[in-house]
């Protein structure tokens, strides 16, 4: 089942509750849905992890926080999938969003030459931020919205086999039990 492989992976309840930098949410972690393990909550935090995981700013995993409670969805999965963009992938990945709104945009990509640096950095914002905030927004839509679709629907194939797999076993034993009283001689 599911439940049962995240569970090894995700912090005790209490220790959310009880951590330093969570403390300021102060009565809101303690709703018990913000911990539940089910595809409802499970798909719902994949989604928004992944869309905030492709916004562009500070404190991504404090926005993917607030909304996991406001939603009520999983927490500790919401926060966890924002580093989908971690340091080493931010850059092919933006990239990536940059020319997704290039294309939307229908603009050729800028041949502003980039310079590894705030400054750098900033210039070239300051001339291709509408197509970079564009493909940052479709693409974490699209990757949201295919992330909780695909967690529902494996969850739910996960879930039907495990059923499948207890109803043929228990199958077989009756099969076995009705075989055993056959056997047996009548008295």
């Amino acid at each position: 089942m599911p439940r049962r492989l995240i569970k090894r992976y995700l912090p005790d309840p209490m220790k959310i509750r009880d951590h330093r930098h969570l403390r300021i949410l102060g009565p809101l972690l303690h709703d018990p849905n913000i911990l539940h393990l089910n595809r409802r909550s499970v798909s719902g935090a994949v989604g928004i992890g992944l869309f905030f995981a492709f916004w562009p700013i500070p404190f991504q995993m404090l926005l993917a926080a607030i909304a996991a409670i406001g939603v009520r969805v999983n927490l500790p999965i919401s926060v966890a999938l924002v580093w989908v963009t971690n340091p080493l992938t931010m850059p092919p990945v933006f990239y990536f969003a940059y020319l997704v709104g290039t294309w939307l945009m229908g603009s050729p990509p800028s041949d502003v030459p980039f310079e590894f640096s705030a400054e750098g950095i900033a210039h070239v914002l300051t001339h291709n931020w509408r197509p970079f905030l564009l493909g940052c927004l479709v693409c974490g839509s699209v990757c949201a919205s295919a992330g909780y679709v695909t967690v529902r629907v494996l969850w739910r194939v996960l879930v039907q086999r495990n059923w499948d797999r207890r109803c043929a076993q228990r199958r077989a034993q009756r099969k076995a039990e009705l075989e055993e009283v056959l056997r047996k001689p009548q008295e």
